[in-house]
């Protein structure tokens, strides 16, 4: 089967550290993959990139094309990303810029690499500008080690504080530039409109899977070594259910966060903000503790002598 450009240039990009010939030869190239907004499947893209401070800029050029690139609508539904630049590997927050900040970034872009000024010029749909965040949120501190089930747990709820945290605070932020519009009309979207919604929904997803790993796999495992706890596995499960409601609601209440009413918007991140923080203290106090004697990550599970190394193992 041939393979296509993207493929040939991900595999160079893979085998030189970073780096490809042909068109993308001196280039700054990253590979970006995203989660398919509606297959699910990962899909890698390379893509050129733009420096801004300490931040990765990718524009949705897609030479010729009326619509948006796939990669783009791609991460519009799933916020986190994967990306390769040189040989490191990370995860990223993907946040579209909106409003006066899209046009300054671009306008950047397009100094630094005049090539999507052009594209720009041969097209009436406004290429995207979006900027690749570090995706853990400022002053994100996990565990130094993660040698134990309980430590990935532990990881993971930090990282959900986090986030909350996050959230919250640019939330605020949104709602004190429109509450500091001054003038006739609507106040003008300040540019976070889309970050919120992105940080929001990586909350949200993460925050998902989690709790249906948990169900799942880790507290069916648990409860059968610990029937003592069934009282506390059913409470955890109601808990999920309350949070997934509550989540739930505030998804809908941020389409359209230009717009909303701020005190209602606070009660529903405020009452979310409780519900979670109780549910994973409860976790912690009851759960993790059982977890800390787990291997993570899992050892393979064993073959038949000498079955299982011919595979890879």
């Amino acid at each position: 089967m041939p393979t296509s450009f993207n493929e040939s240039v991900i595999e160079q990009f893979r085998a030189h550290g970073g780096k490809a010939d042909g068109p993308f030869e001196g280039a700054h190239l990253l590979l970006l993959t995203t989660t398919g907004a509606e297959s699910g499947a990962e899909r890698t893209t390379p893509l050129g990139y733009v420096r801004h401070g300490d931040s990765l800029l990718v524009v949705g050029a897609d030479p010729g094309d009326p619509s948006h690139p796939e990669w783009y609508r791609d991460l519009l539904a799933h916020p986190v990303v994967r990306v390769e630049l040189g040989t490191d590997t990370f995860q990223a927050l993907a946040v579209p810029a909106e409003g006066a900040r899209r046009e300054e970034l671009f306008a950047h872009a397009a100094r630094t690499a005049p090539g999507y000024g052009a594209h720009q010029a041969r097209t009436t749909r406004l290429l995207p500008v979006v900027v690749l965040e570090p995706a853990e949120p400022d002053g994100w501190e996990g565990p130094r080690e993660v040698r134990t089930l309980a430590d990935k747990i532990m990881e993971v709820h930090t990282w959900l504080r986090g986030q909350l945290r996050q959230v919250a605070a640019q939330a605020d932020a949104h709602f004190a530039a429109r509450a500091a519009h001054e003038g006739p009309g609507e106040p003008p979207a300040p540019g976070l409109g889309l970050q919120i919604r992105q940080r929001c929904l990586a909350f949200c997803q993460a925050l998902r899977f989690h709790h249906a790993s948990e169900d799942a796999h880790v507290f069916p495992t648990m409860a059968r070594h610990h029937p003592d706890l069934a009282g506390a596995f059913a409470r955890l499960a109601e808990e999920h259910r309350t949070v997934t409601r509550i989540q739930d609601e505030l998804v809908t209440l941020l389409a359209g966060v230009a717009i909303a009413e701020p005190e209602r918007f606070r009660r529903e991140l405020d009452a979310m903000s409780r519900e979670l923080n109780a549910h994973l203290d409860f976790e912690e106090e009851t759960i993790v503790p059982l977890l800390a004697r787990i291997p993570w990550p899992p050892a393979p599970p064993a073959g038949p002598a000498g079955a299982g190394r011919a595979h890879g193992e």
